[in-house]
């Protein structure tokens, strides 16, 4: 799907028109510049590869610096490629937040906030045992029984147990953009996406 690549700003609320509180994200989207245009005859496929954010020189390599040249701009730190665009364009146009209207929605890519070394409880929603009397000692969020004994002898893959947490790719569907402000590049949807403040997301129609 079309969209563009922007940058996780934070969180913020507005006010709807009946006074309702609406949580909502800040997205810088754009401008991405086109890095390279897919087509059916060469690739394949119909797509657009677009660049955001400049990168310095000291942190690219020749054969990056090569590829960015032929669109006439400058390294970039995320790239990534998008399909289903209706307009056509060229190597080294730009595309701003124009692309979306407020009103509809969006998918919301990015990697996860991560969280470290967590326990069943944190990471899997685990109950815990519960019982603080009894006899129990220190057991209160512990995993519990995590196999059988003889048979089958050992524990089965996919076992919810602690370990990291977090870092992962997530997409979060049937976002409404609320507002976009052309002259500062700024997306505003309801609700959270992930990812830290400044972490890279892709915003798809």
């Amino acid at each position: 799907m079309s969209g563009l690549i922007g940058r996780k700003i934070g969180m913020t609320s507005l006010f709807d028109e009946n006074g309702k509180n609406i949580p909502c994200t800040v997205i810088e989207a754009g401008p991405c510049v086109v890095t390279q245009v897919r087509t059916k005859e060469v690739d394949g496929y119909n797509a657009l590869q677009l660049g955001f954010d400049d990168k310095k020189a000291k942190s690219s390599n020749k054969a990056l610096d090569g590829h960015f040249k032929k669109a006439g701009t400058t390294a970039k730190k995320k790239v990534v490629e998008f399909q289903g665009f209706e307009e056509e364009y060229k190597l080294g146009d730009s595309l701003t937040v124009n692309v979306f209207v407020e009103g509809e929605f969006v998918d919301v890519s990015g990697v996860s906030k991560g969280k470290g070394f967590q326990g069943v409880v944190k990471r899997h929603g685990f109950g815990g045992v519960g019982q603080a009397t009894h006899g129990q000692h220190n057991r209160l969020r512990a995993p519990g029984s995590v196999g059988a004994a003889s048979y089958p002898a050992r524990v089965f893959k996919g076992m919810r147990m602690a370990g990291r947490m977090g870092g992962d790719n997530v997409k979060v569907q049937n976002l409404k953009v609320l507002k976009v402000v052309p002259e500062k590049n700024l997306l505003v949807v309801k609700g959270a996406i992930p990812g830290h403040k400044n972490a890279f997301v892709t915003i798809q129609k």
